[in-house]
């Protein structure tokens, strides 16, 4: 049995990873942290755990997270650099859902999230959780950056045809819709139900934090540097990223059947659903679920491509992919605990 810590447990990430843990066969979290919370039992917080959760809530101690195999950090930004190396050091695997270990330039990281990194020198060694991309890698790691959900949703929907060199990376367009729990549990106010319901709004238009890590990802399947323009959205619902991505055909690849190449690249991936040719995914279709749908068109027979991908953004684009990483880095089939159907309605 594997012993897991969860540093932060108090946010729907954490609460995420405490579901999809109750349901593990081989692993079981027995060290939950939270300074804010300590002493609170965990299904008083999140009454649906009740009878499946009987944690209760602990300060940070490090002594105590030691003794577990793997720790993941559901933490704000600039928590899991500090207290990474000391835990590595002792043996611990780590799997941060956080960006502290994202991107491969600390200047970078800076520049975005407004924090010198504690310790620069393990970004080379981080492997970017993406199992699609990186699995092999991901099995031998000890740390591991888990993607955030726009990256995700984003990548998986561009990397077959920027692979397949059929498209110009440099002039691609992401634009993308999330559900308010992309947010986090934390109170503010463009997230409260009477500010976001009823509405539709684009924000961090001139520069969203998870730009670099797409163009990071993309960039590494790519011939030549991607060009993106990755405008967010808030839409009045709880889960779900919907991308609509677009890219514009070489002549070379004039005569090519994206829908073959998608098909083929996601053949083998347990969590990757290509939908017939016409398709359109919808977010309530992967709710609840670690899948990623997706669907390809070419409108009027043109030179645009237009890619739509669909997510659970605190599943798939959070604890359920980092979940997956954790069954490759201990030798389980990565499916463990993660193969329940989407919630609907």
């Amino acid at each position: 049995m594997i012993e897991v810590g969860i540093v932060g447990g108090t946010g729907y990430t954490g609460a995420e990873l405490l579901r999809l843990f109750a349901g593990h066969p081989s692993a079981r979290v027995s060290v939950l942290t939270s300074r804010q919370e300590a002493g609170k039992r965990a299904d008083v917080l999140f009454p649906h755990l009740r009878g499946r959760c009987d944690l209760v809530f602990t300060a940070p101690d490090e002594t105590a997270l030691a003794r577990c195999q793997v720790v993941f950090f559901a933490t704000p930004h600039a928590t899991a650099m500090n207290l990474a190396p000391a835990l590595l050091a002792q043996g611990v695997k780590i799997i941060d859902l956080s960006a502290d270990f994202r991107l491969k330039d600390a200047a970078v990281f800076n520049q975005w999230y407004r924090h010198d990194h504690a310790c620069p020198d393990l970004l080379a060694e981080a492997v970017y959780g993406l199992p699609e991309v990186n699995r092999e890698r991901i099995r031998a790691a000890r740390l591991v950056a888990a993607p955030g959900c726009y990256p995700t949703a984003v990548q998986l929907g561009l990397l077959p045809l920027l692979e397949a060199d059929w498209v110009e990376p440099a002039h691609l367009i992401a634009d993308c819709k999330s559900g308010v729990s992309g947010a986090g549990r934390e109170a503010k106010i463009g997230s409260l139900f009477c500010e976001a319901t009823e509405s539709l709004s684009a924000y961090g238009v001139a520069g969203h934090r998870h730009l670099p890590e797409i163009v990071q990802g993309l960039n590494g399947a790519a011939k030549t540097p991607v060009g993106l323009t990755f405008v967010p959205h808030l839409t009045p619902m709880i889960r779900g990223i919907h991308a609509t991505l677009y890219a514009r055909l070489k002549s070379a690849a004039a005569a090519a059947d994206l829908q073959v190449l998608f098909e083929t690249r996601y053949r083998d991936e347990p969590f990757v659903d290509v939908l017939p040719a016409g398709g359109q995914p919808e977010t309530r279709a992967v709710r609840g679920s670690n899948l990623c749908r997706i669907a390809v068109h070419r409108p009027s027979g043109g030179d645009t491509v237009v890619v739509l991908s669909v997510i659970d953004n605190l599943l798939k684009g959070a604890a359920g992919q980092a979940l997956q990483c954790f069954n490759l880095m201990c030798g389980f089939d990565e499916r463990t605990a993660l193969d329940a159907l989407p919630l609907v309605p």
